[in-house]
């Protein structure tokens, strides 16, 4: 495996100071595919292969492979990689019993996606127990099976199987090739676009007017937006990233400066971890050229597990230096009627009973019934798409 290319010039280091790339190249890939048949597989599911390609690409730098049980244990509990690196979810590649005993450690190991298809290779370095629900009350601040995260934690294998790997090729997104831009490639494109600080925000919801607020107003104090919306796997009653990826399209080309905003897809499964997952998003954009991160209200929580400023305040728990990206901190945006625009509560005057907020539940429930969300809460041409979206499932 080699590091990518030399990213002195760029605005911001990858999270360990070099971009992994654990991307096979001609004689590695010809060297496993002529192994095929007599290696060990390993089936993945969808969220491994997306952990496989996001190790592969770089965007969890410095990883480069599946967590072995130093580095497992300290994040789990610190937070801190074993070499003291900030890094707040675990990465790791679990298994049964049956399916770990015939591994050798020191060997390769085949890994396949859910459709038996070989897409890449596994140094066998460790195989170690790991304690679930240690992970789950750490990791998600709760052990119970209804949290979506602590859900997968459950479902998996009682062996964590580690080590270096190689994805045997790039392929194409499936449904948006146009907007897979590694962290090398987004690098580039703030080199060529002149931008010295870059915003990334995340979201797994189509783009509403609170999320348009607080972009824009990050857009005043930096050169660049790099809109990142995760297209990986998701919960069942989320809205599906297609149906997201065309709102975006949509709002971008009538509401906002072209030239300032680039839109990509985030290939990883959403993880539900609220607080630690801010700190994780935060890193990963980092390693995708991001110099500022936003974080909102409740980022990527799920339920009432998490307090509405969590995810920011643990921010504060970190060095800002060993971090190396800078937060920004949004408070919850609303509709203000008196002043006829959008804000939060540090810069409307308005009473409680002047804002307008809608849940997430009331949209999706206004959506099914053929009703457009108010302009206040969406830009029409966006409530459309999302009716038709609804109706159509």
């Amino acid at each position: 495996m080699s590091n990518i290319a030399n990213t002195e010039q760029d605005a911001i280091a990858p999270h360990g100071g070099q971009l992994i790339n654990c991307i096979a190249n001609e004689a590695e890939k010809q060297e496993f595919l002529a192994q095929a048949e007599s290696l060990p597989r390993v089936q993945l599911d969808q969220r491994a292969v997306s952990d496989l390609e996001m190790i592969a690409i770089g965007g969890f730098s410095p990883l480069r492979g599946f967590m072995e049980q130093g580095d497992y244990e300290r994040v789990v509990t610190e937070m801190h990689l074993e070499n003291g690196l900030p890094w707040s979810i675990p990465v790791t590649l679990s298994v049964s019993e049956e399916e770990a005993e015939p591994l050798q450690e020191g060997n390769w190991v085949r890994l396949d996606d859910p459709q038996g298809r070989f897409i890449g290779v596994l140094e066998l370095t460790q195989k170690y127990r790991y304690n679930k629900a240690h992970e789950a009350v750490n990791v998600y601040r709760t052990d119970e099976e209804k949290h979506p995260g602590v859900a997968v934690i459950y479902q998996k294998g009682a062996i964590n199987l580690a080590g270096p790997v190689w994805l045997l090729e790039r392929d194409p997104h499936p449904l948006f090739p146009n907007y897979q831009i590694d962290p090398i490639q987004s690098r580039a494109l703030f080199r060529e676009k002149g931008w010295k600080t870059i915003v990334g925000f995340q979201t797994r919801n189509p783009i509403h007017r609170a999320h348009e607020y607080i972009q824009k107003c990050a857009l005043e104090v930096v050169d660049g937006l790099f809109l990142h919306p995760l297209v990986g796997a998701t919960k069942s009653d989320d809205i599906p990233a297609d149906v997201r990826m065309r709102c975006y399209e949509i709002i971008l080309e009538n509401y906002y400066p072209k030239e300032r905003v680039s839109l990509a897809i985030y290939p990883a499964a959403m993880r539900y971890a609220g607080p630690r997952e801010a700190i994780f998003h935060a890193l990963v954009r980092k390693n995708y050229g991001c110099t500022h991160f936003i974080v909102g209200r409740d980022h990527a929580g799920v339920g009432d597990y998490y307090g509405t400023y969590d995810a920011q305040e643990i921010f504060n728990e970190f060095d800002p230096e060993a971090l190396g990206i800078t937060p920004m901190r949004f408070e919850h945006a609303f509709y203000c009627k008196r002043t006829k625009q959008m804000a939060t509560s540090k810069t409307s005057p308005s009473t409680p009973e002047e804002r307008l907020h809608l849940s997430g539940t009331k949209v999706r429930a206004m959506l099914r019934e053929g009703k457009c969300p108010p302009e206040e809460f969406s830009r029409p041409e966006v409530a459309q798409e999302l009716v038709k979206a609804m109706q159509a499932t």
